[in-house]
């Protein structure tokens, strides 16, 4: 009986395995933390030796690369594991909030990207505190979730230092995903200018990263962007009035949001969707 599952909580997936020999190919966009609780995983990152976790061992592997996992038996016991991802804007945050004045001066950049960690008192509690979530129909508030992330990462500063220079590197600008940025501030009279230094970049390269990822420009984008939460907003009638949600999602002038409305769905905000 096959009884392989996963299940993901905000970045972290409690994975179960019932097949032997379950391959894949990570691409890592975020640092992630991997622990094993039964079976056995087979790392492989080309030209590099492969990374053997066994039950009870737990593996760093940095973002921005591609990797061969294999997953296994081992004995009798299926493969269990927990896989924390630590996204860019958590660490950004973490950085400003937490870290930015005590962050040690002499620490270096190490070159490997996957590390094979000490089981130390503060990994171990970390992922046993996770483990009861795999046999509840309970999903742990996403209060829980940002404390786990926070305590993953002041585990692995204490595990070592060189930590700080491989989850918090600011030898290139920042690069927060731009499309993650425009749906969380689509509100807000930001110039060109400001967004591409806001998501790390000079505007130049924020032309050319936003063309990458849609066929209209980014001033464009963001009116579309205001209109479609608009047009959602107005099926309450009860609860919006069409000039509350004009400065809602945005438009400093009525007139304008309006035009753009009847412009792109055919009718004016005013009527009954």
């Amino acid at each position: 009986m096959d009884t392989s599952k996963t299940i993901n909580y905000s970045g972290i997936f409690l994975t179960y395995y019932a097949n032997n020999n379950t391959s894949c190919v990570h691409s890592a966009q975020d640092h992630c933390l991997i622990y094993i609780y039964s079976g056995k995983l087979i790392i492989e990152e080309k030209g590099k030796k492969e990374k053997v976790l066994k039950a009870g061992t737990c593996a760093f592997v940095r973002r921005n690369h591609n990797i061969k996992m294999t997953k296994f038996y081992s004995g009798d016991q299926q493969y269990k594991g927990i896989t924390m991802t630590l996204k860019r804007s958590f660490l950004r945050d973490f950085y400003y909030k937490k870290v930015s004045k005590e962050k040690p001066e002499e620490v270096s950049l190490p070159k490997e990207n996957i590390f094979t960690l000490p089981l130390r008192p503060e990994i171990v509690s970390l992922f046993q505190s996770l483990n009861p979530y795999f046999d509840t129909k309970l999903q742990p508030s996403d209060e829980i979730i940002k404390l786990k992330e926070q305590e993953a990462v002041l585990a692995l500063l204490n595990i070592n230092k060189n930590f700080y220079s491989i989850l918090f590197d600011f030898t290139e600008p920042w690069k927060i995903d731009i499309l993650d940025f425009l749906n969380e501030n689509y509100m807000y009279d930001l110039s060109m200018n400001e967004i591409a230094a806001y998501t790390g970049r000079s505007l130049a390269t924020f032309k050319r990263d936003f063309a990458k990822i849609s066929d209209i420009p980014p001033q464009k984008w963001l009116i579309r962007k205001r209109l479609e939460v608009a047009f959602e907003m107005l099926k309450d009638r009860k609860k919006w009035k069409v000039k509350d949600v004009c400065w809602e999602v945005g438009f400093k002038n009525i007139s304008h949001f309006y035009t753009a409305f009847k412009k792109l769905y055919g009718f004016s905000p005013s009527e009954e969707l």
